[in-house]
């Protein structure tokens, strides 16, 4: 595990050296991998324009100059982990674009060099060499950019060689180190030095070397005695003096508290402005007086402790808090240190950055006055705080801009007061205990707000003082409505993911006009009427509905569950009730429009009228009994009319009820009856002869014919025993008051409107004669009885040979 950190650092800058080595953008690149294959020599089937070749972790033990003859593309070669004893560069002599070369975590003993002048990468490190691998035809490799060395020796005269190579990362790897030549690190011309040390090194000599060699000094793997440090105490100054170092990081590192101790100090009076240890483990017992730390004549700048682990800790707690915060730098990290409270001095500091997350602080860190009067980030991530009151009015005293309290047990009553400072724009609030009243107790100016993970059902309505708030993230709530932004107006970003939201609310479409960015997804919404302006707006906002449509699904109606809400169709109409009521009102007035022209200009109360005689008529037809069927007829129709109708029943009414085959027989008798019968009783005779009786009906007809038929259907009770056997036409318009009083069953019939009405209008004619033979279809059961059935020409002499006559018929 010691070494996998080489393969990765050297792993990682692969892409970029393809990135940087292809001068054809359009030159076809082609990777091979045989790692993990157990191979023992390199296949001989190689594609010749392979550009990276990856023979990790196999069984290699030598390479043979043919190998790679044939891979004149080749740019990256890949042969750590092997059982490589011996390397030829000039194997690669016909690989003139390769760029990086690993052959670390080998069994080299021996390199022999040649010049590759394209190289960048090449990694030698942990490998058993006795002495470091430098020649001078290394420092012909006027490219090289990472160089990975190991040895059991380091002298000065193997670094010399290299010394005018301007390199970007030297990393020593080193599986032992017998002897180290003090001074020999300070001669390489490099930007960032890496040491991995190997057990029993000594940390103190390579720690004052490497400060001294490049501008990024890091070292893993260390493991600290006490009884090393001795020897060099009295040489701080020179390090002051010749320092290169501003970054420096510690990995891996197992040490006594008085050991950190001394690394502080020590780093204290260099050129380190950013000092990070990482994955620290505690151990040992307490000799230094840690009161006596100088704190002068520094520019440290920023101090990291991370990942810190204890064996044995048995120091006052109050030394180890007042030691980090009394260095009164600009940016302080102590995370992940299972730290349980944090002591300030009484003086104001000049801290800027303060991040202890992932430690158990409690509320009684706020408790003591703290004067931070320059802070302006402060990260209390994944702690043990409950109050946030208590933490408002600890950051009143700051400058605070960032705070992040997240991962807490933070909750807010309603009567707790909070004081926030001006300066607080970004606060992270998520994975807490808050409820809706967390509202009354955030800053004024809070212009970004990460609420998600919490308790909160609804956003009050007294809330008016986030005025500037741009973003606003409560997701993974119990929303059960989207939230209106009247007390955001200047609101952006809104995230509601994750929560029990149904439907949208008025007041989110009236309110949140500025809102760019609305993430809504994965909540049960109810696809109705409610939320169709809400999928309106998903489908035509153009992006700005964060994971539309895939996470924007139907939870109810059960029929639409698992439905995406773009797939749902709202009608306006049936979801706007005022537009509704609108559309039936608009309806109703065209169609009342449209009656009314077309009773004014169609007479369609005429037509109305006679289609409800048809109808009467074809219900009285299906009601008659074969009883009234069999009674003695020989004709089906008898028509009676005035002389001064004539022409219409000659022209008009006898050729429409006549067929072709003759089958309707017609009743008319002459004006001259028979000498011992009157009038009245010959047609009367014709009517009880026939089916039905046409009486044509005008002014006419009134004041000279009724009269003959008057007595008869008084006696005969017309309108109870006779009426379907009467058909009654109206060719002219017959005032009620031109009906003599002595008509009275005229009268009757004329005001219950029993007649057919002859239209004006030749257009209505087809209506008129349909329903004349809907009265007159009967099929005559049995026809018995002498009538001269006349033809249409003998009735049309008739017509012409009489003026007298009102009806040319001859029954007998």
């Amino acid at each position: 595990m010691r070494h996998i950190r080489s393969i990765y650092i050297f792993c990682s800058i692969v892409t970029s050296v393809l990135s940087g080595a292809s001068e054809l953008p359009e030159e076809r690149e082609l990777t091979a991998n045989f790692s993990s294959m157990s191979l023992r020599k390199v296949p001989e089937d190689l594609t010749p324009i392979t550009t990276t070749l990856d023979l990790s972790y196999n069984l290699l033990s030598q390479l043979q100059h043919s190998d790679f003859r044939s891979l004149s593309k080749l740019k990256v070669l890949i042969l750590c982990h092997n059982r490589i004893q011996e390397l030829d560069i000039k194997t690669f002599e016909f690989n003139k674009e390769l760029r990086y070369l690993d052959v670390s975590n080998n069994r080299l003993k021996r390199v022999a060099w040649f010049s590759l002048a394209g190289l960048r990468h090449l990694d030698l490190s942990f490998n058993d060499f006795d002495t470091v691998p430098i020649c001078v035809e290394t420092g012909n490799v006027s490219h090289l950019e990472t160089l990975g060395l190991s040895g059991a020796k380091i002298q000065k005269s193997d670094f010399q060689k290299i010394a005018h190579l301007h390199l970007n990362t030297v990393f020593l790897g080193l599986r032992t180190l017998s002897h180290y030549e003090e001074g020999s690190l300070p001669i390489l011309n490099t930007t960032k030095l890496h040491i991995v040390l190997p057990v029993n090194t000594n940390f103190w000599v390579l720690l004052h070397d490497g400060i001294k060699t490049s501008k990024i000094l890091e070292v893993t793997n260390i493991d600290l005695q006490k009884s090393q440090y001795t020897s060099y105490g009295s040489q701080q100054n020179p390090i002051l003096e010749n320092a290169k170092t501003s970054i420096l990081l510690l990995n891996k590192v197992d040490l006594s508290w008085d050991d950190l101790f001394l690394i502080f100090q020590l780093v204290w009076h260099t050129s380190v402005e950013y000092f990070q240890i990482q994955h620290v483990t505690f151990g040992g017992k307490v000799y230094l007086d840690h009161n006596s730390f100088d704190y002068s004549n520094t520019v440290m700048r920023t101090i990291k402790l991370e990942h810190v682990h204890f064996r044995i800790f048995n120091i006052p707690q109050e030394s180890v808090y007042l030691l980090f915060t009394n260095m009164d730098v600009e940016n302080l990290t102590i995370s992940d240190a299972q730290m349980p409270h944090m002591l300030f001095p009484m003086y104001p500091t000049r801290f800027q950055y303060l991040n202890f997350a992932n430690n158990i602080l409690t509320d009684d860190v706020f408790k003591k006055s703290i004067q931070l009067p320059h802070l302006k980030t402060l990260i209390l991530k994944d702690n043990k705080l409950e109050t946030l009151s208590l933490v408002s009015y600890f950051a009143s005293n700051t400058s605070l801009r960032h705070l992040d309290l997240s991962e807490n047990l933070l909750q807010h009553e309603n009567d707790e007061n909070c004081l926030w400072p001006e300066t607080l724009v970004t606060m992270n609030l998520s994975f807490n205990k808050f409820a809706d009243s967390v509202f009354r107790c955030l800053p004024r100016n809070i212009q970004i707000l990460d609420l998600n993970s919490n308790k909160i059902q609804t956003v009050p309505k007294e809330i008016t003082h986030l005025t500037s708030l741009r973003e606003l993230n409560l997701a993974f709530n119990f929303l059960t409505d989207l939230p209106g932004c009247t007390h955001f107006r200047r609101l952006l970003v809104l995230n509601v993911e994750m929560n029990l939201i149904l439907s949208s609310s008025l007041d989110f479409f009236q309110s949140c006009q500025e809102v760019k960015t609305l993430n809504a997804g994965r909540n049960p919404f109810r696809c109705t009427c409610e939320l169709r302006d809400f999928i309106e707006l998903g489908k035509y906002s153009e992006g700005m509905m964060v994971g539309w449509s895939d996470s924007y699904i139907c939870e109810y109606p059960s029929n639409l569950k698992g439905t995406q809400l773009k797939d749902v169709h709202l009608p306006e109409l049936s979801c706007n009730t005022g537009l509704l009521i609108v559309t039936i009102v608009v309806i109703m007035l065209v169609l009342g429009v449209a009656v009314a022209f077309c009773c004014l200009h169609f007479d369609l109360p005429w037509y109305l009228r006679m289609l409800c005689q048809w109808t009467q008529t074809w219900l009285r037809v299906r009601k008659t009994t074969q009883e009234q069927l069999k009674r003695s007829v020989q004709f089906h129709v008898f028509i009676s009319y005035s002389e001064h109708d004539s022409a219409w029943v000659k022209y008009e009414l006898i050729p429409s009820l006549e067929k072709e085959d003759g089958s309707v027989l017609i009743c008319v008798h002459e004006g001259n009856s028979d000498p011992g019968q009157s009038m009245t009783e010959d047609t009367i005779n014709c009517i009880q002869k026939s089916y039905k009786s046409i009486f044509v009906l005008s002014p006419s007809f009134v004041q000279t014919e009724w009269c003959h038929y008057e007595p008869y259907f008084a006696h005969r009770n017309l309108f109870h025993e006779t009426l379907d056997y009467i058909i009654l036409i109206l060719l002219e318009p017959i005032p009620l008051y031109c009906i003599p009083t002595r008509y009275p069953k005229l009268k009757a019939l004329m005001e219950k409107k029993a007649y057919l009405e002859w239209p004006q209008d030749r257009r209505k004619c087809g209506l008129f004669w349909a329903n004349l033979r809907a009265a007159l279809h009967v099929n005559l059961l049995e026809t018995t009885g002498t009538c001269e059935l006349q033809t249409f020409a003998e009735l049309n002499e008739v017509f012409r040979g009489s003026a007298v006559s009102l009806i040319r018929t001859d029954c007998l």
